[in-house]
């Protein structure tokens, strides 16, 4: 499980692409877990849960479009 301190959706992006499958834990915002570099939405999620989602999900789409 990775920490983050600060919510940097490029970072945490980085993250999930390099890695593939884990979880890891916002400071503020919550746990997540992702799966074939995705984030996945937990279980009880708040309208804060989709956005960060949405928002590291399109970013993670982003690099993969400009390493292609």
């Amino acid at each position: 499980m990775r920490l983050f301190n600060k919510y940097v959706p490029g970072q945490i992006a980085k993250h999930i692409s390099r890695f593939f499958k884990g979880r890891i834990y916002i400071n503020g915002v919550g746990k997540f877990e992702f799966d074939n570099a995705k984030l996945i939405i937990p279980s009880e999620a708040e309208n804060k849960h989709y956005q960060t989602v949405k928002e590291i999900n399109q970013e993670v789409s982003r690099i993969r479009c400009i390493a292609a």
